[in-house]
């Protein structure tokens, strides 16, 4: 369960990267008040998860998810660039986030 906490938690901080991006520097209001969601449901998945996993491989995970989400919601969505080495890079840390999953002790 820990791991779905993690994973969710990893989420929500591509939602408030998402939602601060979108907030127009605190703004707008809605925005806004999406990231305070986000973010506090972020930590609060993330401290869940830490009660069980190892804190260095869950913030390894939790903040890899949010890079790696937050450089998809970029491209797909904020049309930043999509060159061949920014997906290699990513490529590599979903890799290995993965990874840390594989050899986690923790189930």
């Amino acid at each position: 369960m820990a791991w779905f906490y993690l994973i969710l938690g990893g989420l929500f901080e591509v939602g408030f990267t998402t939602c601060l991006k979108f907030s127009n520097n605190f703004s707008n209001l809605k925005w806004s008040i999406g990231f305070f969601i986000c973010i506090t449901l972020s930590f609060l998945l993330m401290n869940k998860a830490i009660q069980t996993l190892p804190i260095g491989t869950a913030y390894a995970v939790w903040t890899g998810i949010g890079a790696a989400g937050s450089v998809l919601i970029g491209i797909f969505i904020f049309k930043e660039p999509a060159d061949f080495w920014r997906l290699f890079f990513i490529f590599l840390l979903i890799a290995s986030i993965l990874g840390l999953k594989l050899v986690s002790k923790e189930s």
